[in-house]
């Protein structure tokens, strides 16, 4: 798949990001909007799984540690064929099975439920020394948010995944630079994230989260490194292609009403057609 059939994805992942909000009247917008590329890649072009087949047992196996952001998740997942798209609208409604956090039981490619914030990355490297001890070669990522490392579970875990050079795991930051209470150097600095993760014994490699080319090449290099744990600093934009959304920690978790959903949607319109006088 090329750059331009994978940016085209992402717009329609973000598409689907704000359409579940809106419907739900609830849910975290802005940090899934951030990380529309990283979960357009990783569902794409990166794992190895099959939407036919989503519990295969050599399937690679991905973790939203950062499990508030389930709007980008479950619309990347839509957009791959996991279920339907027409489903994100029931997001968090009462008997639909897409709620407000990820659930294994009941979602097609969930391979962990998540939520309380450092557990999934704690998950993640259970599961790929797990692969180690079976001698399976299937590989493991798990998305984070920067706010998300303030927890010291999430340094057990690196610190544990680093010990046991679990070259099968790559940890993936979604660094957009805020959170609930705002920028996240002002909260409880993590800064500086890369010098962090080296000292627990991961090789670190910094990208703009948003350009394909540079995320393609992170997942090789990720792929190629052997004896440790990859860390990915993805430096992104909170609310990314949503005007009133980009870098406002309002968004965070926040459903816009019908005014502002006719916005963001015409706002996203416009991105699609541009790409498509590509």
């Amino acid at each position: 798949m090329n750059k331009l059939e994978l940016q085209k994805i992402a717009n329609e992942v973000r598409k689907g990001i704000v359409t579940s909000v809106h419907s739900a009247k609830a849910g975290h917008p802005g940090g899934s909007l951030s990380a529309a590329e990283i979960y357009t890649y990783l569902y794409f072009e990166e794992m190895n799984i099959d939407p036919q087949n989503p519990d295969a047992p050599d399937r690679d196996r991905f973790v939203l540690s950062k499990g508030h952001t389930t709007p980008g998740y479950y619309s990347v997942l839509a957009q791959r064929g996991f279920f339907p798209v027409e489903d994100l609208v029931t997001f968090r409604h009462v008997g639909s099975y897409l709620q407000g956090h990820p659930c294994m039981q009941h979602i097609p490619g969930v391979d962990m439920s998540s939520g309380s914030l450092g557990q999934g990355i704690s998950a993640a490297v259970g599961m790929a020394i797990s692969a180690k001890l079976t001698n399976d070669d299937y590989r493991v990522y798990t998305l984070l948010g920067d706010g998300e490392i303030q927890e010291g579970q999430v340094w057990e875990a690196a610190m544990l995944a680093g010990h046991r050079k679990l070259d099968n795991l790559v940890v993936i930051v979604d660094n957009n630079g805020l959170q609930i209470d705002g920028n996240i150097a002002d909260v409880n600095s993590p800064y500086p994230i890369d010098k962090k993760f080296e000292a627990f014994n991961f090789h670190v490699i910094n990208i703009d989260g948003h350009d394909f080319d540079a995320i393609a090449a992170a997942f090789k290099e990720a792929r190629e490194t052997k004896g440790q744990p990859t860390a990915i600093i993805a430096k992104t934009i909170k609310g990314k292609d949503v005007s009133f959304m980009e870098n406002q920690a309002s968004w965070h978790g926040t459903a816009p009403n019908d005014e502002q959903f006719a916005i963001a949607m015409a706002d996203l319109e416009k991105v699609g057609e541009a790409l498509c006088q590509k």
